[in-house]
């Protein structure tokens, strides 16, 4: 293997990167690699490691198109029903790969110069490292930009943009603003729907002291573990502080051991401390599933009376319990006042659709995501949030549904899940201390330090 000096190793990169884009042809790639000194068996062996080429050309269509996703379970079996109707119609074919870890999974299919064809990506925060980092094709060269301006709002369109151009495609939205209880319970024991933070503590104190558990949490998730409690404080922290305080938050620009931050942390510590409010508490919290935790106020008898996470729980609810009645059975209520001025703030999020190559058959099942069609065959089967605004309300499959829906298209204040946008260092580490947090909130200035302390280094590479 020829050795080469630095300079020549990174343009070497940049050829490689450069064909597997699309952006290089085979005959160009060649002429370039030979031109820096390799060989022309060694600069063809390159040429297959990255693929033949093909699937990477705008002039050609593919029969098959591989999409990377972190969907399982029903939410795939979902994909697969809106992706059937494409398949029929275009005769590609479409593979689906599915992985919890999808970070890991991408970075070594990048390093090993084989991306998928399209990536569908849990948060931007990725997205925009890929657009920095040029491995992402812009869908400003799929799609119709004037009709995307009519069907999407301004907001979903800034967050899929990086320099001006459109790079990702939001596809599946989340409120993050909702409260899961039963009604049939609530009516039985005469519990009112908490207006404000202060009326939910004294609902939350009213069960304790009727010798019940007024709340479910559970933050365990593999890997990424802390999450659910991570949403728990961007909630707050928005309802509390604004967007504006929000966004600077996001940026780093004051420290994590900001009074604000800390305020944000201790409220959440309200319910997970509260006394008698959740059964074995911290330990349980942190043994128990996010999905598991969901079932408990809707067991017989329940076991809990209140449970917060975005509007997805409710596929967990009805696949779970198969007879339950949408709006009796189980049902959401707005995230609480906890200042005036932000009332009904919701923070949300939702998975986008990026390109990482550029031919015909990407090309068209970009295009097929986008339109309200595609995305009104998974809101009728339930769990999907459409990010398209032509898809009826009347899609829904149930009331709870479509006032979630409704909820997040009309809020007056909306932002993304804070730790989805902040470096993925950050994430983790807000995960990891969220952890830590729950287990003991004396830690609380240790871990905001701990936080702080990756943060710098994080922002400051950037």
């Amino acid at each position: 293997m020829p050795i080469f000096d630095r300079q020549q190793r990174d343009e070497l990169d940049q050829l490689v990167e450069g064909y597997t884009q699309g952006s290089l042809s085979r005959r160009a790639f060649l002429q370039r690699a030979t031109a820096l000194g390799l060989s022309m068996s060694f600069a063809g062996s390159i040429l297959a490691a990255c693929g033949s080429g093909s699937s990477n050309n705008p002039n050609s269509t593919p029969s098959s198109v591989d999409v990377l996703n972190v969907w399982s379970g029903e939410e795939q079996a979902s994909f697969q029903a809106v992706v059937a109707p494409f398949t029929q119609q275009s005769g590609i074919k479409v593979n689906i790969t599915s992985t919890r870890d999808l970070n890991a999974a991408l970075t070594s299919r990048l390093q090993a110069n084989n991306p998928p064809d399209i990536a569908i990506l849990p948060n931007p925060g990725k997205m925009q490292q890929l657009a920095a980092q040029n491995k992402l094709v812009s869908l400003d060269n799929f799609l119709d930009m004037s009709t995307i301006q009519s069907q999407y709002s301004k907001g979903w369109i800034d967050l899929g943009s990086y320099n001006g151009k459109l790079y990702a495609l939001f596809y599946k939205a989340a409120n993050k603003g909702t409260v899961w209880y039963s009604p049939k319970q609530f009516q039985a024991n005469s519990y009112q729907i908490p207006g404000t933070w202060q009326d939910l503590i004294t609902l939350s104190n009213t069960i304790a002291s009727g010798g019940k558990f007024p709340w479910s949490m559970g933050v365990s998730s593999g890997s990424a573990s802390g999450w659910p409690g991570a949403d728990w404080i961007a909630q707050i922290y928005l309802n509390l502080n604004g967007p504006d305080k929000y966004d600077q938050w996001v940026a780093h620009k004051f420290p994590w051991t900001d009074s604000s931050i800390k305020n944000a942390f201790q409220m959440f510590g309200q319910i997970v401390n509260g006394n008698h409010y959740i059964n074995g508490a911290p330990q349980s919290i942190l043994a128990t599933g996010f999905q598991d935790a969901s079932y408990k106020p809707f067991n017989t008898p329940p076991d809990a009376y209140m449970y917060y996470l975005g509007d997805f729980t409710e596929g967990f609810i009805t696949g779970q319990f198969k007879s339950a009645v949408p709006g009796t059975d189980f049902n959401f209520f707005p995230f609480p006042t906890i200042n005036s001025q932000y009332a009904n703030a919701l923070t949300g999020g939702a998975d986008v659709v990026t390109a990482l190559k550029n031919n015909g058959a990407v090309k068209k099942l970009v295009q097929y995501l986008a339109t309200p069609g595609a995305q009104e065959i998974w809101v009728k089967r339930g769990g999907f949030t459409a990010t398209n605004n032509q898809v009826p309300t009347s899609a829904y499959p149930d009331a709870v549904a479509a006032a979630s829906a409704k909820a997040l298209a009309s809020a007056p204040i909306f932002r993304f899940g804070a730790d989805d946008l902040m470096p993925q260092q950050v994430e983790n580490a807000f995960w990891s201390g969220v952890l830590t947090y729950i287990g003991d909130q004396s830690q609380l200035d240790s871990v905001l330090n701990t936080i702080e302390g990756v943060a710098q280094q994080a922002y400051a590479s950037q």
